[in-house]
């Protein structure tokens, strides 16, 4: 199904940029915003920030490192309890404000921080990294201070829980690297234990490699040696901070440990895409971008403005950082999605069975780094915890019986891998020579960035740590006794690049996106990639002559048609249901399916129940061996559509036939699932019934009976879109809530960039108290956008407030 991307009819509400201007243009120059006057110390020079109708603020400073400070200072008035909770939650430090059952999460956060040599980590980045983080510090902790004198500005989560927020230190904003671990780990834990009971081969039901390999075991590692709670420390660290009555009584919950809990983090969903001038109805080059993660409130991402002499950018970043991550500056416009090059390992070791801290590596016995550390605790004494280091990196599990240490080596822990730290280089280059050398200092994540400019061109340039493996895979856990050792990391010039090809367009979707002329066996930069099913929804929409302006970039952002839904309802010829039966309704509804996951599309919904959770379990059932299917958890998406569509004996000796059986058999149990939810008519199976955004806050679970927190709630709204459309909508099988999805989005018209738009969700403040907390999360449900304004004149049309940071002592 091809759309019509140069129709300007969108499906979703774009706000109309002509309407916009006419309506600020109309407005005097001179009308007066409030004004809020903070007298600020550190600061020499008065600094004004613009605040606009979206609550994107517009910093407006006399240096640059003066505009840093600035947004140290704002992230802090609209995000303080999220930085407080994130700060806490990276270096291990819960425990002090919440009690005893957050001290096993405290000691996981502290075995993963960064703990190497602060130069090495400060001259990894652009060359004045150090002094922007100081001066990010200094305002956070310049607000934190004015909330001391006045407690009233601390958001209400500080008085609900007893606590208050921490001072930074410059070295926080680099030790903490726990927000955004990418790597294979625990699918390297989960392919040993299938391939312990089932061999290697089953393993691919549970994830395809791409490019085609063969996985090898490890000269001498024992696949029955990988226990689950190997896992344990992993998932503590990576798993958000969580409130409930229990635990604010000190009652510790028990910690995830198995191993589907941590692939479910694994999930990338990002989109990018870019055209040329030739294929552009602008006649400039335009550049999209929305990067998915765990949806909830307050909004991982902030978009902001900082504009000072020798820097003027404008974008979304995370707020516990300096800069930001994706946007635009005046003369380039860039984005990311990941790339999934396997940036961890799991090392095995022998332990000395006279001496359990020593390991074996090469001819020898090696002593492990042990630390021991004090943990603060709410309402009683310090806890002492016990760290463990390998050379490699932390001990994750010990077991004293087999003799047998397990720790990982990750690349996000080198020096120049604070995650998006490195935008602080190419968020300023002007052409595509300064932004390839930037690329040289992105560590973490690895990422597919796209690139536009003002000239026309476009340009991507995949880039991030990643080590070389001489003699391995990296697809399996090694011996730790020295025979398996990186061997430093790829330099970025041996990673792919490309420059305005002849399609006129450039897109990725965290697909396997490597040349198919490129060395795999030597570079073995990974094999784990996401589901190709939007990046062939990108070649539907792009491939061939069209041309797009900017709201032709939205309907293609906000795109809502299934690629597996399209080849999966064309299986279905051979099946017949039983006339007059909820399954005959349900094979009519996917018959007559537009493909469109809609909110009031009963196709989707009969589509997303059937095929992902009752025909994917059911094929797995039939194809993996019984000892192996709780292991393997879900059935990979890609290969369950390819395998449908072209069935084996693994089947029975009519392969075809069974597999319609199987559709047949699966339909009805489908049907079932659908009235039991939604009722007997098959009119009301829509879509949005079942699919819902609701951002749950935090502290919501842990005071059940407060109105009040309760209304830090935000939703539920009925969702469009689901897992393989471009306008992804992750969503939970148990009740299909959405989970993940786009973090932020934006769409540049390249060097017009008043003509940008952009979305977030729910709102820029975490401040419940704000009008600008909930305020984009309709506008969010409904694919609508707001402009990301970026002139001065534009933007003063849109103020709503004014803020001046003054100098404490001029005041």
């Amino acid at each position: 199904m091809k759309s019509r991307p140069g129709d300007c009819r969108l499906f979703c509400t774009v706000l109309s940029l002509a309407a916009f201007f006419g309506a600020v243009n109309a407005r005097p120059a001179e009308t007066s915003l409030p004004t809020t006057i903070y007298a600020v110390a550190g600061l020499s020079e008065k600094v004004e920030i613009l605040v606009d109708r979206w609550g994107v603020p517009h910093i407006y400073a006399p240096t640059a490192y003066a505009a840093y400070f600035a947004q140290g200072f704002n992230a802090a008035r609209d995000r303080l309890w999220q930085l407080d909770l994130w700060r806490k939650r990276g270096l291990g430090e819960l425990a002090a404000d919440f009690g005893p059952a957050y001290v096993e999460q405290d000691r996981a956060s502290r075995l993963f921080l960064f703990r190497g040599d602060m130069h090495a980590e400060w001259i990894a980045y652009s060359s004045d990294t150090k002094r922007i983080v100081g001066n990010f510090v200094a305002g956070i902790n310049a607000y934190i201070a004015l909330t001391r004198e006045r407690p009233e500005l601390l958001p209400p989560e500080f008085k609900l829980l007893g606590h208050t927020p921490a001072l930074w230190q410059p070295e926080d904003v680099v030790r903490i690297r726990s927000q955004v671990p990418v790597g294979n780990l625990p699918s390297e834990v989960a392919r040993a234990r299938i391939a312990a009971v089932a061999g290697l081969e089953v393993d691919r039901l549970r994830r395809g490699l791409e490019p085609a390999w063969e996985p090898r075991v490890p000269e001498g590692l024992d696949l029955a040696e990988i226990p689950a709670a190997v896992l344990k420390d992993y998932n503590l660290m990576r798993d958000p901070v969580t409130f409930t009555p229990e635990k604010l009584r000190g009652l510790a919950s028990a910690a995830r440990d198995d191993v589907q809990h941590a692939l479910e983090v694994e999930i990338y969903a990002s989109n990018n895409f870019a055209v040329t001038p030739a294929r552009s109805l602008t006649g400039r080059a335009i550049l999209a971008n929305d990067p998915h993660r765990v949806h909830g409130v307050p909004s991982l991402r902030y978009f902001v403005h900082l504009s000072a002499p020798g820097l003027d950018v404008i974008g979304a970043g995370e707020p516990c950082l300096p800069g930001i991550s994706l946007g635009h500056n005046a003369d380039i416009a860039f984005g990311l999605t990941t790339f999934a090059v396997d940036q961890e390992d799991l090392y095995v070791y022998e332990t000395n069975p006279a001496q359990p801290d020593e390991y074996r590596y090469l001819d020898r016995w090696e002593p492990m780094r042990i630390r021991t550390e004090s943990v603060a605790v709410k309402g009683g004494p310090a806890r002492a915890i016990t760290l463990k280091f390998t050379r490699h990196g932390p001990v994750l599990f010990e077991d004293p019986v087999k003799h047998r240490a397990y720790a990982a080596r990750v690349a996000w822990l080198e020096p120049g891998a604070a995650p998006y730290l490195s935008s602080l280089e190419h968020m300023q280059a002007k052409n595509w020579d300064e932004f390839l050398a930037a690329m040289n200092r992105v560590g973490l994540p690895a990422s597919n960035y796209l690139y536009a400019d003002r000239r026309g061109n476009i340009g991507w340039a995949p880039s991030g740590f990643a080590p070389v493996r001489a003699n391995w895979d990296g697809l399996l856990p090694v011996p730790g006794d020295g025979r398996y050792e990186w061997q430093g990391f790829h330099t970025m010039d041996q990673l792919p690049r490309k420059m305005n090809p002849v399609e006129g367009w450039i897109g990725t979707s965290n697909e396997m996106n490597l040349p198919a002329d490129y060395d795999v066996a030597r570079m073995k930069l990974g094999f784990e990639w996401s589901d190709a099913v939007r990046i062939r929804r990108q070649h539907q929409i792009f491939d061939g002559a069209a041309r797009f302006d900017v709201a032709g970039f939205i309907r293609a952002q906000t795109d809502v048609v299934n690629v597996t839904g399209q080849r999966a309802t064309a299986l279905l010829a051979g099946v017949n249901a039983p006339a007059a039966t909820p399954a005959a309704a349900a094979l009519a509804a996917l018959r007559a399916w537009d493909h469109r996951a809609d909110r009031d599309s009963v196709g989707a919904a009969v589509f997303n129940v059937w095929y992902h959770k009752h025909v994917r379990p059911a094929l797995l059932r039939q194809l993996a061996p019984a000892a192996a299917v709780a292991l393997i958890g879900e059935l990979d998406v890609p290969f369950s559509i390819d395998y449908l569509e072209k069935p084996d004996a693994r089947l029975g000796p009519d392969p075809l036939r069974a597999r319609n059986e199987l559709f047949l058999a699966t339909l009805e149990s489908a049907a079932a699932e659908l009235t039991a939810r939604l009722g007997a008519d098959p009119a009301g199976w829509r879509w949005g019934r079942l699919h819902q955004a609701e951002f749950v806050h935090p502290l919501s679970p842990a005071f059940p009976g407060n109105e009040v927190v309760r209304g830090f709630n935000v939703g539920p709204v009925p969702k469009a879109g689901d897992n393989e459309t471009l306008g992804r909508s992750t969503w939970r099988t148990s009740d299909f809530r959405l989970t993940n999805g786009a973090s932020a989005r934006f769409v540049a018209d390249v060097g017009e960039w008043d003509n940008t738009l952009a979305n977030n969700t729910p709102g820029q403040s975490g401040d419940p108290r704000s009008p600008h907390y909930r305020d984009l999360f309709g506008p969010w449900a409904n694919n609508d956008y707001f402009p990301l304004l970026y002139s001065r004149a534009a933007v003063e049309k849109a103020a709503e407030a004014r803020i001046v940071l003054m100098p404490a002592k001029a005041r």
